[in-house]
């Protein structure tokens, strides 16, 4: 174990970001923009054919992270309308079934 070992961070990456919404909360599109940049970083220093290539997988990432999100909001909302009908709020159930 290293005590004391300073820690390298690259001065052109961001170590911390904040993202807000104002009055609801982020949708599966937001979060798999933010996911993919997550994922899949380029330096603006690598060879362009890279950076084109690196850049066109960041968009098919995207599209694989936000399907899954959009799946993982309706199978939630599916249990939970299936909960509230079960609990007998068939109407609560509807309104959460239409969002």
């Amino acid at each position: 174990m290293m005590v004391g070992a300073a820690l390298e961070l690259a001065r052109d990456v961001p170590v911390v970001g904040v993202k807000t919404t104002s009055g609801r909360g982020f949708t599966p599109e937001e979060l798999a923009e933010q996911r993919a940049d997550k994922i899949l970083l380029v330096a603006d220093t690598a060879p362009q054919e890279i950076r084109d290539q690196a850049r066109a997988f960041k968009v098919q990432v995207q599209k694989v992270v936000q399907l899954y999100l959009q799946q993982a909001v309706r199978s939630d909302r599916t249990t939970v309308y299936n909960a509230l009908t079960e609990a007998g709020h068939p109407q609560l159930a509807e309104l959460i079934r239409r969002l």
